[in-house]
């Protein structure tokens, strides 16, 4: 009988290197076309793309009018579950407040997927929210900003470090790990992290604030009497943060 070759392994995704492409250069491209997209209006919008992925896009008011400013963009990665620990109402107050548009995707699955193995799937749906909207709005290359809660926040840790061309600030609030390909750049970073944490122990927090110290990163590291949850006044000042850049 003939033996049958090994199967050729199958190609590696094309984002498994972490790297993000949208800038928002994109809307003075999309500008020069015919049929430039148009931005939503004001609000909250519910964005669905294909394969049932999904994200929340908030627009504030001040998105509106041709001499408009160019705009903060946030966006916040969610936990286990969709979880945010309270993130996502105080981002989207300081989102109001300060005319910033607020990106809230979805993962794949229940968590994000260098938790399930390496990247792929969520940096690639990552990079077409963004390249999307960057697409519609005229976002301040100088004020991109990733965050997120727990998982989110290692992941946000992760990505935000291999792009930090891209981001000019990352918030990792309660973070378990960070496990970056590559440093790119060196973004802020703003490390938040319950003593009390019974989930992702607050030492975890508390070496990933040191590290980054080490190696040169502007780093700020705030330690509140809390569980695995957002502190809002820690979570404020690291919003106040970014927005005095």
């Amino acid at each position: 009988m003939a033996t049958q070759p090994p199967a050729a392994p199958a190609p590696p995704s094309p984002y498994s290197d972490g790297h993000l492409h949208a800038r928002p250069a994109l809307r003075r491209a999309a500008l020069r076309q015919p049929g430039a997209p148009l931005p939503l209006p004001p609000g909250r919008h519910t964005l669905a793309f294909g394969n049932g992925r999904q994200a929340i896009l908030h627009v504030p008011p001040q998105a509106g009018g041709a001499t408009a400013r160019p705009l903060q963009l946030i966006v916040l990665l969610h936990g286990v579950r969709q979880l945010l620990g309270g993130a996502d109402d105080i981002a989207l107050a300081h989102a109001t407040r300060h005319g910033a548009l607020l990106l809230i995707p979805r993962s794949l699955t229940d968590s994000w997927d260098v938790i399930r193995g390496g990247y792929g799937p969520d940096v690639a749906f990552l990079d077409r929210a963004l390249a999307w909207t960057m697409r519609r709005y005229d976002v301040d290359a100088q004020a991109v900003v990733i965050g997120g809660f727990s998982d989110g926040a290692s992941y946000a840790l992760s990505v935000g470090l291999m792009n930090g061309d891209l981001f000019s600030d990352i918030l990792a609030f309660s973070p378990g790990f960070m496990k970056p390909l590559r440093r790119v750049d060196r973004p802020r970073v703003f490390v938040a992290h319950g003593s009390g944490d019974l989930v992702l122990p607050v030492e975890r927090g508390r070496a990933i604030a040191a590290q980054l110290a080490t190696e040169a990163y502007d780093v700020r590291y705030a330690e509140f009497d809390g569980a695995h949850v957002v502190s809002a006044p820690i979570a404020r000042e690291a919003l106040r943060r970014i927005s005095e850049r």
